[in-house]
């Protein structure tokens, strides 16, 4: 593989650009609507309390936090002063603070007014901020000594979420549930299970058995507990399972794998799955992407990911998010999607290009890096929209973006936390290079020992050649086979599946990867591939368009090594088209691989053609 930058790379920064930018304009929303902007420990009640105080985290920067306690006098006389207190859990802090007075004892944190800001009048409120180290959440908030909700019963806290459901003794009409046991201050009263978001059963226990199923249907359950104050808490992290029988209903990719990268910084959004009907013919979906900092899994877009808005015309469900729902962003539309689509699951992937340069030390401690991924993708505030993790290494002891020198079996060692975390019931997946050659990428660490802890690659067998060699030859991007004149041998999709099939990778845990754009010089007169040129053709990037433009501006001229080229003007592009995608997946079944990836959905076009084409062509 080339060690320039690929597209699923370059465009990669843009995110963070955006991030900062999207995070400040969300900060002066908040200034002008400081209620309206904000998620509360508890939503304020009418009560004979006189003020309440709610609480949100700004931002997340992975290493840290901003917080936000809002005081409001909801009585009908003037609140002279006012105490806020809280507590952390251990290792969560107030690192510094303005517009109020902070201290502490310990995990228990105290937050008084100043000279200026104490006095509210009724209806008045008064925001104070702070900066925070850790991961936790504040909890027991008291203001002036009562309860911050305004609720009568001080201390008297919602339950905690139950554990995620464990299913067993699944028949074609019914299914066994069992959860661990929520905890609550004034005891727990009962649980309500729900499936597929609607309340089917309450019981007293830890077990439901459901009943009244379809053969073959695949189903989703979360548990919510009840305490004696008939107080309701989070629901649990949801559990999918599939009835046995049944032979009925869409089966995407006739069993094949058909993934596809959605990335949060493109104009690309979870409805376009939907409506352009690629949402029932993938299985997987890889979330792109969460960084590597510190030795520690962290999120790559905060506002993007969980705190991003969506009207109801850019919502899944056609419902505009609303302001204390605990989630928003794209994480809550994957959790939508999920709900209509039931047999989609998603992985949130960690790495790429511009963010590959973390693994090497996250690899000096992989058990701890693993713990740092499984306590960020559990997080409780998302917990069910995820079914794994997808690691994006570029690349394992060799030279992507940066070089890493962290040796052959850092990738096994990795590989093996992973699965010693997560379990056997998370998916655990890693982009890899697709580089055949001898001495190669593939040959600086051992996939073969990592691949008895992974449930498959994803093999990135394109960007093998563009515009990096910006003269030329020009080549295909993503050629299956090799072919006469091609620039650099093993370059090609067949010897590097042979190449780990060879260190006894099986080719059912081998993804085929797909390109859904072209990569493309300008100043050539050659219409067969090697060509000279004079530079990347001008694009998206230089060099890079999507397919959905070049298959109108530029069409396909010719086939070579099983993919389509196109020569118009003096540009000349390399790309899949749906009949070269076709001839790859009829390629991958012959192989007995375990399907087949794409980078990335924005690239197709608004019927979904390319994914229609993947989906097909595995049956």
């Amino acid at each position: 593989m080339s060690t320039e930058t690929p597209s699923r790379r370059t465009r990669l920064p843009r995110s963070v650009t955006r991030s900062g930018r999207a995070r400040a304009v969300a900060g002066v929303t908040a200034l002008f609507l400081p209620l309206a902007a904000m998620v509360g420990l508890a939503a304020p009640a009418e009560a004979a309390a006189s003020a309440t105080a709610t609480y949100t985290k700004k931002s997340d920067w992975g290493s840290g936090f901003e917080g936000q306690w809002t005081v409001k006098n909801t009585g009908t006389t003037t609140l002279s002063s006012w105490t806020v207190e809280w507590d952390f859990p251990t290792g969560t802090k107030v690192t510094s603070a303005w517009d109020a007075t902070v201290t502490n004892s310990a995990n228990h944190w105290t937050a008084k007014n100043l000279g200026w800001n104490g006095t509210l009048a009724p209806g008045a409120s008064i925001s104070f901020g702070f900066n925070g180290a850790g991961t936790g959440a504040p909890s027991g908030c008291k203001l002036n000594g009562a309860a911050c909700d305004g609720s009568t019963q001080p201390g008297d806290n919602a339950p905690s979420a139950p554990g995620k459901p464990t299913a067993s003794d699944v028949t074609n009409t019914s299914v066994k549930l069992t959860w661990a046991a929520a905890t609550d201050d004034k005891g727990i009263k009962n649980y309500d299970v729900l499936r597929d978001g609607v309340k089917v059963a309450t019981t007293t226990g830890l077990t439901h058995t459901d009943t009244g199923l379809t053969a073959g249907t695949d189903y989703g359950y979360t548990v919510v507990a009840r305490d004696t104050a008939d107080q309701t808490g989070p629901a649990s992290a949801s559990t999918a399972v599939r009835t046995t029988g049944g032979g009925g209903g869409e089966n995407p990719g006739g069993g094949k794998i058909n993934l596809g990268y959605f990335t949060n910084w493109g104009p690309y959004t979870v409805k376009n799955l939907v409506t352009s009907g690629s949402a029932s013919k993938i299985t997987h979906i890889n979330y792109a992407f969460g960084n590597v900092q510190n030795g520690k899994c962290t999120v790559g877009d905060a506002y993007a990911d969980y705190e991003k808005s969506f009207t109801a015309d850019q919502s899944v469900d056609g419902k505009a998010d609303v302001w204390d729902q605990p989630l928003r962003g794209h994480f809550n539309q994957l959790r939508k999607l999920k709900a209509q689509y039931p047999h989609i699951k998603v992985l949130w992937s960690f790495g790429g290009w511009t963010w590959s340069g973390g693994f090497g030390q996250a690899v000096q401690n992989p058990t701890a890096f693993a713990q740092s991924c499984y306590d960020l993708v559990e997080d409780p505030r998302w917990a069910d929209v995820f079914d794994g993790i997808d690691l994006d290494w570029e690349y394992p002891n060799a030279c992507g973006l940066t070089c890493d020198t962290s040796g052959p079996a850092s990738i096994k060692n990795m590989m093996q936390a992973m699965r010693a975390k997560f379990g056997a019931n998370n998916l655990i997946t890693a982009a890899i290079t697709a580089d055949g050659s001898n001495g190669g990428k593939l040959d600086a660490a051992d996939y073969g020992g990592a691949a008895q802890y992974i449930d498959w690659y994803d093999v990135m067998t394109y960007d093998y050649f563009g515009t990096w060699a910006a003269q030329g030859p020009t080549a295909p991007h993503s050629p299956l086979t090799s072919y006469p004149g091609i620039p650099a041998q093993g370059f090609n999709s067949a010897d590097a599946i042979a190449k780990l099939k060879a260190k006894g990778v099986p080719g059912s845990k081998l993804l085929l990867g797909i390109g859904f754009y072209g990569r493309g010089w300008t100043g050539v007169t050659q219409s067969a591939p090697g060509g000279t040129a004079t530079g990347p053709a001008a694009g998206v990037e230089p060099g890079n368009q999507y397919y959905k433009v070049l298959k109108t501006t530029c069409p396909a001229t010719g086939t070579i090594a099983g993919t389509a080229y196109a020569h118009c003007g003096s540009d000349w592009w390399s790309y899949d088209t749906p009949a070269t995608v076709t001839t790859k997946m009829a390629w991958a079944k012959s192989q007995g691989l375990g399907g087949a990836f794409f980078w990335e959905f924005n690239g197709d076009t608004v019927d979904g053609e390319l994914v229609k084409a993947i989906s097909n062509g595995l049956k």
